[in-house]
């Protein structure tokens, strides 16, 4: 049950870093809410497997779920360009997240 949590925290990770880009300073008041939403609810879904699973894990675990979606994501929409070393980099985020899971 921590591993789903994990994942769908890491989730929300990119959900409000894409959010808060998008919010232009908190000046958009809609992307601003979904930032605050989804920074609440990762946060507190990282905090809740911390109990679990050892910390280290946990927030690498988190942090690289959220940096391979936001820049898949910005990829995706144009908001940053494609490059063959930007997805041989995240393939390798993407690799370091499932080994650590795996190891434990």
């Amino acid at each position: 049950m921590a591993w789903i949590i994990l994942i769908i925290s890491g989730v929300l990770e990119a959900v409000w870093a894409t959010a808060l880009s998008r919010s232009a300073g908190f000046t958009k008041v809609g992307p601003s809410v979904v930032f605050g939403v989804a920074l609440v609810a990762s946060m507190a879904g990282l905090a809740f497997v911390m109990r679990t699973l050892p910390v280290g894990t946990a927030y690498a675990v988190w942090t690289g779920i959220g940096v391979a979606l936001t820049v898949v994501y910005a990829m995706a929409v144009g908001a940053e360009s494609v490059s063959v070393l930007k997805i041989v980099f995240l393939t390798a985020i993407v690799g370091g997240v499932i080994g650590l899971k795996m190891l434990h």
